[in-house]
């Protein structure tokens, strides 16, 4: 199903696994990412989504709009689609590992991806309603940096050269 997607993207100090399990509604899953062949102006990829109750496969596609906005059309596909998919991986890149925390804060879907390359810091998202929405983080949250439109924290990028952690003060 095709929709707009706005969100903000932020480099954050890695918060503590057991506060994030303490927020309402939280879930944690195990991701593995690939990205496809696809067209100028497309981003193409697979995802394998592992939850405590099963694994679900997904097919992405987002035509960008601008820095914060995109296209998205998403759909789940069976594991032999992935397979198969998978097979296409776009020359130059790598499957991307990541542990992804969910939960609501503030009514706000907060999705927070651990990437086993980094120690200190993690990557945070979040979609909004309008690209003028402020964004509003738990406190025990510390930004960064924010990399909203940033070409090299995305995952496409990330899949061909991971970025050197950031340093913290």
């Amino acid at each position: 199903m095709a929709g707009i997607e706005i969100e903000r993207k932020y480099v954050i100090r890695m918060p503590s696994i057991e506060k994030l399990m303490a927020e309402c509604g939280f879930a944690s899953s195990a991701i593995t990412q690939i990205y496809l062949n696809s067209g100028a102006g497309v981003t193409h990829r697979v995802r394998k989504r592992e939850f405590s109750d099963g694994v679900r496969y997904y097919e992405t596609r987002k035509t960008r709009i601008d820095k914060m906005s995109a296209v998205e059309d998403e759909r789940e596909i069976s594991g032999e689609e992935y397979a198969q998919l998978s097979k296409n991986i776009k020359m130059g890149t790598g499957p991307i590992t990541k542990t992804r925390y969910t939960f609501l804060s503030r009514g706000k879907l907060i999705e927070i991806d651990v990437y086993p390359e980094w120690k200190n810091t993690c990557i945070l998202e979040t979609e909004l309603t309008d690209r003028e929405e402020e964004v509003k983080l738990p406190d025990y949250i510390e930004i960064i940096k924010e990399v909203t439109g940033c070409f090299e924290y995305s995952n496409a990028s990330m899949a061909r050269s991971f970025p050197k952690e950031l340093s913290i003060k």
